[in-house]
């Protein structure tokens, strides 16, 4: 029997797996519904664009038509595959600032202020370029400077020195704001996803088991728990063909990410009672906060054709494989695309922190690349760092094999400061766009198609354009109120021997890219579960 079962090896997952397994005295199984990492494309980072659409490692999911865009669906992926959406990411390393997590302890989950979780940040991190006090030199994943930028990227960053934004070196540094390349995880020019970092050095541990294409349909309950209540003791799932009960001895640990994670609580019982019963399924508890809370940072891309050819819109695939895999992982392929960025604290901002984030990508993406444009060109990717709506995920019945239902309801918020913060978005893109640093590249306008347009003009462009800059969260909220999904410790209420650790439990969104934050949940998750903490 094992003393832990991990259900997901994503960022999350993979952390917790390695870091239970240093005690060899403690059996751990990591059950993965994707396959191994082996892909090509997932560990050469320029590959990341043509995992574009790749089931075998993806998700696939989709919200459904949101209201306030044009009744679109929008796609969400999510990684299906060792080390999940780090092994498909752009690699942007961001942690966020020390308001975001003082905002979660204040809002009740107490522990989690950055005073507590910086030490955990640090203990993650292998920076290139040294520790201090706010880095880490030593842990498992590696945080690199950029082998390889394209022109392009530092005609945004001296676009931003025109606009009168500070250069910022370090985005995790005393200060966020201002514009850079970003630091990415990456470790001699290759990907360091979280299965890289955390599972490969210990894969051989005799006390470690990962079994991949493992899909768990639900969480088996006894009535082992406090007072006679319903406790953990292991799951049902499927792998090559056949079913199987694992039972765990301590406890189980769901790591499936924002959507994943409240669908298989709601499949095992946990959630909103009528909504289960409505599915036919048995109320293990009654949790109507599983699934709500549902956040994430809606993104604006103004487009531009690029009068020289320098983008990586027409790169030789052939040529980047030979400069990566036979000149020692140089060139292009070593480009996680969205290359250089910026943080910006606009006119709206409510407090000190940055609320508007940039990601500069030196090629057209429309579609999250979906759609191939003729051409060269260059976009800039706008998102709202603190959004006010707030989404839910939901089941669509009682099967594991189905999707759930992904409402997202970006821009519902009642005062309409998310659509008024987009808006500023794309103004800012647009500024930023029109800068001298661009005039030796730039081209006619592609989306939006025209320079002269209202700002009912440019809301419409975002109804009819705006799309996920991938950071779902918040749909298993922790906090210390009894309506919340998981206290501070990450405990599921209302049973015994379950937590949640991902994304999902993170109270609000923090200002910036969710990777990094999520695997820091682990770590500290790691030591609130061996009791070292």
């Amino acid at each position: 029997m094992y003393d832990y079962i991990i259900i997901g090896a994503g960022s999350a997952g993979c952390v917790l797996a390695n870091r239970l397994s240093e005690d060899p005295d403690v059996k751990v199984l990591l059950l993965e519904a994707g396959p191994r990492d082996w892909h090509p494309f997932i560990h050469m980072p320029a590959g990341l664009s043509k995992l574009v659409g790749k089931k075998g490692v993806n998700w696939d999911y989709s919200t459904v038509p949101e209201p306030q865009l044009n009744h679109r669906a929008l796609w969400w992926p999510r990684g299906k595959v060792l080390g999940g959406s780090s092994s498909i990411n752009a690699m942007c390393y961001i942690r966020g600032v020390a308001g975001d997590y003082d905002e979660w302890a204040a809002a009740g989950a107490h522990g989690w202020d950055w005073n507590a979780v910086l030490p955990y940040f640090k203990r993650s991190e292998h920076n290139e370029r040294g520790g201090d006090a706010l880095h880490g030199a030593h842990g498992p994943l590696h945080v690199s400077d950029l082998r390889y930028s394209n022109p392009l990227s530092h005609a945004f960053l001296a676009a931003g020195e025109q606009a009168g934004y500070p250069a910022n070196r370090d985005f995790n540094g005393p200060l966020q704001p201002g514009f850079g390349l970003y630091q990415v995880t990456q470790k001699n020019g290759a990907r360091c996803s979280s299965a890289v970092a955390y599972l490969d050095p210990v894969r051989e541990r005799a006390n470690l088991t990962v079994i991949t294409g493992a899909q768990v349909g639900r969480i088996t309950f006894d009535g082992g728990g406090r007072d006679g209540g319903r406790r953990a003791n292991g799951v049902v799932y499927t792998a090559h063909g056949k079913a199987f009960h694992q039972p765990a001895a301590r406890e189980v640990l769901l790591s499936g990410g924002a959507i994943n994670s409240p669908q298989l609580l709601m499949l095992s019982g946990i959630g909103p009672a009528r909504q289960l019963r409505n599915h036919g399924i048995e109320v293990v508890a009654d949790a109507p906060e599983v699934g709500e809370n549902l956040q994430d940072h809606l993104d604006i891309s103004t487009l531009q054709h690029s009068s020289q050819r320098v983008s990586y819109d027409r790169l030789s695939d052939l040529k980047v494989a030979f400069d990566y895999y036979l000149r020692g992982h140089s060139g292009p392929g070593t480009s996680n695309i969205a290359e250089a960025g910026g943080f910006v604290r606009s006119r709206h901002a409510p407090d000190a922190r940055a609320d508007i984030q940039f990601h500069f990508i030196p090629a057209m993406l429309d579609d999250h690349g979906r759609h191939r444009l003729a051409g060269d060109g260059y976009t800039l990717h706008a998102c709202f760092l603190r959004p006010r709506s707030r989404g839910r995920i939901a089941l669509v019945s009682g099967r594991a094999a189905d999707k759930p239902r992904i409402e997202a309801n970006y821009l519902s918020d009642a005062e309409g400061f998310d659509l008024k913060m987009m808006l500023e978005c794309a103004k800012l893109s647009r500024e930023l766009l029109a800068q001298p640093a661009f005039d030796a590249y730039r081209g006619a306008p592609i989306f939006p198609a025209r320079n002269d347009l209202s700002d009912a003009d440019l809301i419409e462009f975002i109804r009819a354009k705006a799309e996920t800059v991938y950071h779902p969260a918040g749909s298993c909220r922790m906090g210390s109120d009894e309506q919340s999904v998981v206290d501070p410790q990450l405990r599921v209420r209302g049973v015994d021997g379950l937590r949640v650790v991902d994304a999902s439990v993170m109270p609000t969104l923090i200002g910036g890219n969710t990777n990094a934050p999520t695997m820091m949940i682990a770590e500290r998750a790691a030591d609130l579960i061996s009791g070292r903490q």
